[in-house]
């Protein structure tokens, strides 16, 4: 109940009553909301500073655990990268020399995405070097991921086709050798037999008698049969076979030939005879094997036909002569 006030008036020698005009009533109505709004301000400001509530806590623990989880499937990531880089050694180093493809250039495995920041959506969360690092390695990890299962569908053609890649492979010598005797000079520096200088011969020969058969050594395609003008001069009348897979041999020194241009040929299959043609000595053939567009050594190409022992004796043969025929 308000009191009422009540002023002394020397005139009348009474009290007499004063009132209250609005203006004050007001002035007192909001300066007691005022004074109410800064203690309610002043409680709710240390009630959230000093004290949680059920929701915050709840909010809290929540945001904890999906910290918790990030970090998890940060070292996750970690783990199944150190997988993935297992299975891409795997993957260069053995299955693809195994089926002789070339290994996937580190620069398509490890190749970044490019363009503006992905995420930038994520930088604005109070832990987001953590989420930025955690969404990177995932992308990371789902496209080498992508990568290998690409690789092992190709490896796995590859797998399916091995029965025809070893029979193209150049396996056997090109004449009857059985017993070694006609191995002559091979893969090395040799003195020309004609311009009596040391040259390089890329390829081996072996004596035999005009008209002895000479077999592909692998499955292929005849690719061409002609004079040394087509090929290297001084190879005489020649033979070439492309087997695939990066491999051609050629056949030099030829009597006659015994395949066309364009002629599918087995392992084995006659496809000329032993000559002289060419800047040739004596009746021999000079024999090649190409791997990718170079010449590489013939004596490693012969595992159908030699034994151990036998590989070793034609190696000590055709090392000791040093002179070619052509």
């Amino acid at each position: 109940m308000m009191k009422k006030k009540y002023k002394f008036n020397p005139d009348t020698l009474s009290y007499e009553r004063v009132g209250i005009s609005i203006r004050e009533r007001l002035g007192k109505i909001l300066t007691y909301l005022a004074s109410s709004l800064g203690v309610a301000l002043i409680i709710v400001i240390v009630f959230l500073n000093y004290y949680e509530t059920p929701r915050s806590k709840a909010l809290k623990r929540e945001n904890q655990q999906l910290l918790s989880q990030y970090e998890l499937m940060s070292r996750d990531l970690d783990l199944v990268e150190k997988v993935l880089e297992d299975l891409q050694q795997r993957d260069d180093n053995i299955y693809r020399i195994i089926f002789e493809a070339d290994p996937i250039p580190s620069s398509v495995r490890k190749a970044g995405f490019g363009g503006t920041n992905k995420y930038s959506h994520l930088e604005d969360f109070s832990n987001s070097s953590l989420i930025i690092e955690t969404a990177r390695k995932l992308d990371v990890v789902s496209k080498e991921a992508y990568i290998q299962s690409k690789s092992y569908d190709e490896v796995l053609k590859l797998a399916l086709n091995k029965e025809k890649m070893l029979a193209s492979i150049p396996a056997i010598m090109p004449v009857a050798n059985e017993d070694l005797k006609r191995t002559a000079s091979g893969w090395g520096y040799r003195i020309h037999p004609i311009y009596k200088v040391r040259k390089m011969h890329y390829g081996m020969d072996f004596t035999a008698p005009v008209g002895t058969p000479i077999y592909s050594t692998g499955d292929g395609k005849v690719i061409e049969t002609g004079g040394s003008s087509r090929t290297r001069v001084g190879f005489g009348l020649v033979v070439k076979v492309d087997h695939g897979y990066g491999y051609e041999t050629l056949y030099g020194h030829l009597n006659s030939f015994a395949v066309k241009v364009g002629q599918e040929v087995k392992r084995g299959d006659l496809i000329g005879y032993v000559g002289n043609t060419g800047g040739s000595t004596a009746p021999h053939l000079h024999y090649e094997v190409h791997r990718n567009g170079s010449a590489v050594n013939p004596q490693h190409y012969y595992f159908k036909d030699l034994t151990p022992q036998e590989y070793e004796r034609m190696i000590a043969i055709s090392s000791n002569i040093g002179q070619t025929l052509d």
